[in-house]
């Protein structure tokens, strides 16, 4: 029987580009939520498990032989549950003897990083980034034990169709449909790294589907850095008629955030939209030679397409 591909938290942007994307390439592909709900194509097996549960758990990687760990509590939840959620993933697939890729960011690096590559210090001393070099260490610990082979990817900010969950979509293609202004979070001069989601879902099956990739952490293959006045222009230049653009500042989150959840949240993590956030994806790129991202603009032509049609 065909190895059977197991994605955790398939109702996501990554782990739904991460579905399609196994589908795609030929591969038996299970995705998991709670719902057992996803717009998924037809040939991808959907199951309804809660991952947070001993019962859940292995059902949801039952006869798995790669599980994609895409799945993450609330995003003000993640220091309670997601170090529990990622050990009870760890241990059961450990016990049906499957191989793990951890679907990661890079929060861990913290500020003042300079280029990230995955030779870059873990520094990151605020809530969400000590959660992420917390997980990272037991996952690689996990995999230097030999309880079971472990690789991450790790991947800045992305943009897509069904990317709802991505900060750059809701501020920068969602007013899209509506005509309203598009907005860029923080420093509209300062250059960030993104990653095309499309993309990032077939590095993730790279990294599943190669033992080179084993043991070691990633820089999934992002465009150039952009700065947010640019990729706002490039997104007009889309459209039959510009809309208005506007910046959404550090001052405004921190008024918003007493009433917003997303947005007290943002705040710890500002930095990586007021300072320039980059990365260097060249080791990936040179492991994975034949690998091809999309280019900027068809990419941007894609998602605005995209978003004109969502409500």
């Amino acid at each position: 029987m065909q190895n059977l591909h197991v994605v955790l938290g398939s109702t996501g942007g990554a782990g739904n580009a991460i579905a399609r994307a196994l589908a795609e390439a030929g591969l038996r592909v299970r995705a998991v939520n709670r719902s057992g709900k996803a717009d998924l194509p037809p040939e991808i097996e959907l199951l309804a498990a809660d991952i947070t549960i001993d019962d859940g758990a292995t059902a949801a990687v039952s006869g798995a032989s790669v599980v994609y760990m895409a799945a993450q509590p609330p995003y003000h939840r993640w220091p309670e549950e997601f170090p529990p959620m990622l050990e009870r993933v760890i241990a059961v697939t450990a016990d049906v003897g499957a191989k793990l890729v951890m679907v990661d960011n890079l929060y861990g690096y913290g500020p003042d990083a300079g280029t990230m590559s995955e030779d870059t210090p873990e520094r990151a001393n605020d809530t969400k980034g000590e959660v992420r070099r917390r997980m990272t260490r037991m996952l690689l610990d996990a995999h230097e034990s030999g309880r079971l082979r472990v690789t991450i990817g790790r991947a800045s900010d992305y943009f897509g169709p069904r990317a709802e969950n991505s900060g750059v979509t809701a501020l920068s293609f969602q007013p899209i449909a509506d005509g309203k202004r598009l907005r860029w979070l923080g420093n509209l001069d300062a250059p960030h790294s993104l990653a095309y989601l499309p993309d990032i879902g077939r590095a993730y099956v790279g990294l599943g589907t190669s033992d080179v990739a084993d043991g070691r952490v990633w820089i999934l293959p992002h465009h150039g850095p952009i700065t947010g006045r640019d990729f706002l222009e490039t997104i007009n230049g889309q459209l039959p008629e510009p809309l208005p653009t506007g910046a959404v500042s550090k001052a405004m989150l921190r008024l918003a955030a007493p009433f917003h959840k997303i947005s007290k949240e943002t705040l710890g993590i500002a930095y990586q939209w007021t300072d320039p956030f980059v990365v260097d994806d060249s080791r990936f790129r040179a492991a994975f030679g034949s690998f091809e991202t999309t280019s900027l603009d068809a990419a941007i032509a894609t998602t605005v397409d995209w978003y004109k049609q969502v409500d």
